[in-house]
């Protein structure tokens, strides 16, 4: 398949800094696998395009006037209308990180860094995996586990219906690997490696990988 027959990522973006939003939107059109389909320059603006457009990914400021970051993930949490977003900031705080994922986010991007990381953010989240650093990702899950062993999750909610193959998947998982990785560690297909966490996710009832990699942690901590 040629690149300009790539299935294009639908993106909404936004961004209060008119000029960054607008730099963004060029950017990412330089991309033949992406397609913008709208820029906000507030929270509410970016919910009701996410509410008109259903992107692939939305890329998200975490400041801005009229509905922050955070409360935009919020709603869109509280209102079962989860869509895969890519935050970027220029805060340097563990906290504000953890508050992002715990309220849906599932990749961190700093506008300190180049384009190719945006760019394979954005890759990551619209394939349904997790981009944010190997040290920050696992901050952030062991905290998510903590919080989960602190308020006694449900029984049911662990791996235990899970066969040898999926429980080694769901460990990978936790360590932040993605599928391609996962699959040449275990010598099978990617496809396979799809398969098996469809699979997962049914049998733990865990809704996206950040959720799985908690389950996972949480099983190895009472293996242990």
């Amino acid at each position: 398949m040629s690149e300009s027959n790539l299935p294009k990522i639908r993106i909404v973006l936004a961004d209060d800094h008119a000029i960054l939003r607008e730099s963004l939107s060029l950017l990412l059109s330089t991309q033949n696998d992406f397609e913008v389909e709208g820029s906000a320059s507030n929270g509410q603006e970016a919910l009701e395009m996410v509410q008109r457009y259903h992107p692939d990914v939305l890329v998200l400021d975490l400041f801005m006037p009229d509905f922050d970051g955070f409360e935009v993930l919020r709603t869109l949490d509280r209102s079962g209308n989860r869509v895969a977003t890519v935050v970027l900031t220029a805060s340097e705080s563990d906290t504000d990180y953890a508050q992002v994922v715990r309220l849906g986010a599932r990749g961190l991007v700093m506008k300190g860094d180049g384009p190719q990381s945006l760019f394979e953010a954005i890759r990551l989240v619209g394939s349904g995996e997790l981009a944010f650093s190997d040290e920050l990702a696992h901050q952030v899950v062991s905290t998510l586990a903590n919080d989960k062993r602190e308020t006694h999750a449900a029984p049911q909610a662990s791996l235990h219906r899970l066969s040898d193959r999926e429980r080694q998947i769901a460990y990978s998982v936790a360590r932040g690997m993605k599928n391609r990785d996962i699959a040449s560690q275990l010598t099978i297909s990617e496809n396979t490696v799809k398969r098996h966490l469809q699979s997962i996710f049914g049998k733990t009832g865990a809704r996206d990988r950040l959720e799985l990699a908690v389950l996972a942690l949480n099983d190895a901590s009472k293996a242990a």
